[in-house]
């Protein structure tokens, strides 16, 4: 049993975690030149974790064909695609996969099946998709309603409420029980071995690094309830959303990345009851 901080509150930062699109980089898009040196400061002075539900070829292209780190700080970068269900480090000047943990070829099959069945008859399967509607990611299924290679301004249009993907959601869950059904990002739904959430992915970094989870830190953009990065917070990790426009920062206060000092409140004085006469 993991012994978690606080959400909101941490100490000593060790480690810092990040969700990938949309908070270090848009949905999908290379890293920024200006996130690329705050990520590279940060990477001087503390251990830093991308986490994320796409695969390690998103993580190649958004973020390691555009990071400029030396093999130092990339020795102290820690990539945990799909949810941390694999964990990859730098090490002898590449990137070595340390564990991978993947779907059963049948679930994974039937999983196909039915979001593809479902998606038809919701009427949310789009016939000329950018690229992949579905994708076998081993460890994770993503749907992605207008393919994986949509543009950002078609996604955040596509689904602003949430009411398609949760729809998705709820009809294929009870075909999957033993599966975990999810919103993932603007227009995609993940599904994953039951249990397997960005929470797993953080706790099975503090198996992997031994630092306590009272000294981490996470940042992602979707830290609300029905948000893929919530279970983090749910899980009573220190989380915080990036600041706005945080991938066009270029220091760490600016980027909001370092927690700011817990403001005391003074407490509220108890009215003294008058006595019975």
């Amino acid at each position: 049993m993991l012994t978690r901080p606080l959400a909101g509150r941490v100490s000593i930062v060790k480690l810092v975690a990040f969700d990938l699109d949309d908070t270090l980089a848009p949905s999908k898009s290379p890293l920024p030149p200006q996130m690329d040196v705050a990520l590279r400061s940060l990477l001087d002075h503390v251990e830093v974790c991308i986490i994320s539900g796409g695969q390690m070829g998103q993580f190649r292209t958004q973020v390691l064909d555009n990071l400029n780190a030396s093999d130092e700080e990339l020795s102290r970068l820690h990539l945990m695609p799909t949810c941390g269900t694999r964990y990859y480090r730098f090490e002898g000047g590449q990137w070595v996969e340390r564990y991978a943990h993947d779907l059963d070829p049948e679930v994974a099959t039937r999983v196909i099946e039915s979001l593809e069945r479902h998606a038809r008859e919701l009427g949310l399967w789009e016939e000329n998709p950018w690229g992949n509607i579905i994708e076998d990611r081993g460890s994770q299924i993503t749907f992605s309603a207008l393919g994986q290679e949509a543009p950002l301004d078609a996604k955040r249009a596509w689904d602003p409420d949430g009411t398609k993907k949760a729809a998705l959601r709820d009809a294929v869950q009870p075909d999957v029980p033993e599966l975990d059904v999810r919103g993932g990002g603007s227009t995609s739904v993940d599904i994953t071995t039951r249990g397997i959430d960005k929470a797993y992915g953080m706790d099975k970094l503090v198996e992997e690094t031994g630092i306590p989870a009272s000294e981490m830190l996470f940042i992602g953009d979707r830290l609300d309830p029905e948000g893929n990065d919530y279970p983090v917070k749910a899980a009573g990790y220190a989380a915080g959303f990036p600041a706005p426009a945080s991938f066009r920062c270029t220091s760490l206060g600016e980027c909001g990345w370092l927690p700011r000092p817990q403001s005391r409140e003074s407490p509220r004085r108890r009215r003294r009851r008058r006595p019975r006469r």
